[in-house]
C-alpha cells in the first residue's frame, strides 16, 4: 500500500529542540552585538536563548532561511537579507543534529522493505545535504530537496509531487512524513497520505487534524507499515 517515504529533516530525522536550540544559541552569539542585541534578535525569530526555547510560531521551526533571515533583518541595519540568507545557511550546515532515533538502521529497514525514500525540507538544499553527509546516511535517500531546489517550498505541494514524478510512483502510495502542520498540508495537497511525528514543536492535538497517523517517532513507521499490510 506504501511504495515511498518522504522524510521533513528537522524535527522529524533530527530532534528539533535539542538540534537546533543549541544552534540558535550559538548563531544569536555570534551576530549579535551583545546579550541584550541577542535577546531581540531571538524575539524577532521566536527563540529564548536563556531557555533555548522555541515559541510555536517560530519561523526556525518549519520556515525557510531566507525567511529567517527577513525575521532578522530589522535588528541587523546593513545587512541585507541575501547576505543574511547566506550567513545562516553557511553557520546551519555547521549545526550539530541529533538524530531522533538510530537513522541509519531504520532507514536500511525501510529500504530493505523495497520503498524508495527521499527527504523534503524547508531548510535550504546545502545544509540539508550535509547534516544527511555528517550522520552517513545520504546514500539512504534516492532525492533529496531543499526549498532552493526549484519545486518551491512547504506547505506548497513540489517537492512532494517532485520526488513522486522522478522515481514513477503514484502520490497515494506514497506517505509524507513530518513534524509539522507545513510537512503534512504539503503532503495532503499532493495527494499523498501523511504521517506526524512529535518530535518537533507541534503537539498531537495540532497535527492530527491533519494526519492519517500521528506516530512518537519515526521509528514507530516500520510497526505502522505492518498494520497497513496486516
Amino acid at each position: 500500500m506504501i511504495d515511498g517515504l518522504l522524510f521533513d529533516k528537522d524535527g522529524t530525522l533530527f530532534d528539533f529542540r535539542v538540534s537546533w536550540g543549541r544552534w540558535a544559541q550559538g548563531f544569536l552569539a555570534q551576530i549579535a552585538r551583545d546579550a541584550a542585541h541577542a535577546a531581540r534578535l531571538g524575539q524577532a525569530i521566536g527563540f529564548d536563548p536563556v531557555t533555548g526555547t522555541f515559541a510555536p510560531d517560530s519561523p526556525v521551526i518549519a520556515a525557510t532561511a531566507a525567511d529567517i533571515a527577513a525575521a532578522l533583518a530589522s535588528e541587523l541595519p546593513g545587512q541585507s537579507v541575501v547576505e543574511l540568507t547566506d550567513r545562516i545557511d553557511a553557520s546551519a550546515a555547521q549545526a550539530p543534529m541529533s538524530q531522533a532515533v538510530p537513522l541509519l538502521p531504520l532507514m536500511s529497514a525501510l529500504r530493505a522493505r523495497g520503498l524508495r525514500l527521499g527527504v523534503a525540507t524547508n531548510d535550504s538544499e546545502v545544509p540539508a545535504c550535509q547534516h544527511l553527509q555528517n550522520h552517513g546516511i545520504t546514500e539512504c535517500f534516492d532525492f533529496i530537496a531543499g526549498y532552493d531546489s526549484g519545486y518551491g517550498a512547504k506547505p506548497g505541494p513540489g517537492m512532494c509531487l517532485a520526488f513522486a514524478r522522478q522515481l514513477e510512483l503514484d502520490p497515494a502510495r506514497v506517505a509524507m512524513v513530518g513534524d509539522s502542520r507545513h510537512d503534512l498540508e504539503a503532503g495532503r495537497a499532493a495527494g499523498m497520505r501523511t504521517v506526524a511525528v512529535l518530535t518537533g514543536i507541534a503537539k498531537r492535538d495540532e497535527l492530527a487534524p491533519h494526519a492519517d497517523v500521528v506516530l512518537g517517532d519515526i521509528g514507530e513507521i516500520p510497526d505502522w507499515l505492518s498494520s497497513l499490510s496486516g
